[in-house]
């Protein structure tokens, strides 16, 4: 029997989370509301970080929100940055703030993320936001986490019962992953390992929905799944390529070519889960500012 993989594309998912918030955004403001505004602040000269930047910028250039941005050298102190910080939290004209991620080593992350008001943690990595996240209050959720629900119910995948293994164990998305689909009105089974997980086939073989989250390209292949297994594939690594304008090609944390033959579903690398980050990132701050206008 042949079988066919189903590609679980994002392009039109994320596409129909931008119109609707465009839409929602303009009634907003016709309602006598400043429209949503995101600081977003970089530190360094990373190339991929000011991609993404660029990528948040001209989302809200798309939707009418106010923009603003920081940047920082490389050198830039601790000190620094935390005062900047401090300066948009009280800011009055601020909806969310964004810390781009990496930092530079000589700057503590945990530091920066806690603080940022939990009311302006459009990222969802507060401690605040993770703590009523865990116990299913009403929060700013980390953006790729719930752009993988938004996938899931856009295509209709259900998790109720389901068996789903989380590879990953990040404050960014394995451990808010886990969370969401262990949630009430959820209701899947969730078990969460990670590259040192010993056989990870013995959990990745049984399971219903597999969400691989390492960082690491090509964690598992066509031979971890069972038929019918959904993966959703969070990876988004930059192989060097000298045959590519740009001197690298991305893959993701799936082999992706391998489950051509297999009847299984899965998100692509790139056209899935990272178009997804952008506008659920919008979403929170929209929701920000819904917030603040009450």
């Amino acid at each position: 029997m042949l079988f066919s993989m189903i590609r679980l594309g994002c392009k039109e998912i994320a596409e129909s989370v931008m119109n609707k918030l465009k839409t929602d955004t303009e009634h907003f403001v016709l309602q006598g509301n400043r429209a949503p505004s995101l600081a977003v602040v970089l530190v360094g000269h990373d190339g991929a970080s000011e991609t993404y930047v660029r990528k948040k910028a001209e989302a809200c250039g798309f939707l009418g929100f106010m923009h603003f941005q920081y940047s920082f050298d490389e050198d830039c102190s601790e000190e620094r940055l935390l005062e900047k910080i401090d300066e948009l939290n009280e800011r009055k004209d601020i909806d969310g703030i964004l810390v781009q991620l990496p930092l530079p080593s000589h700057i503590n992350e945990k530091h920066v993320i806690e603080r940022i008001s939990p009311e302006k943690d459009v990222d969802g990595f507060s401690p605040v936001n993770a703590g009523r996240l865990l116990i299913g209050e009403e929060c700013f959720t980390p953006c790729t986490p719930k752009g993988i629900m938004k996938t899931l119910e856009y295509y209709g995948i259900s998790t109720s019962g389901k068996k789903a293994v989380v590879i990953g164990r990040s404050n960014i998305v394995g451990k808010p992953m886990a969370v969401l689909l262990m949630q009430k009105g959820i209701d899947a089974t969730v078990t969460v390992c990670n590259t040192k997980t010993p056989d990870l086939k013995e959990y990745t073989q049984n399971a219903d929905i597999i969400i691989v989250a390492t960082g690491k390209p090509k964690t598992i292949d066509s031979s971890y799944v069972k038929d019918g297994a959904v993966v959703i594939d969070v990876g988004v690594n930059r192989i060097p390529d000298p045959s590519k304008k740009s001197g690298f090609h991305l893959e993701g944390d799936a082999d992706y070519s391998s489950f051509h033959s297999r009847d299984v579903s899965i998100t692509p690398v790139p056209g899935g889960i990272g178009l997804m980050t952008v506008s659920m990132l919008m979403m929170n701050t929209f929701d920000a500012a819904v917030r603040r206008s009450r």
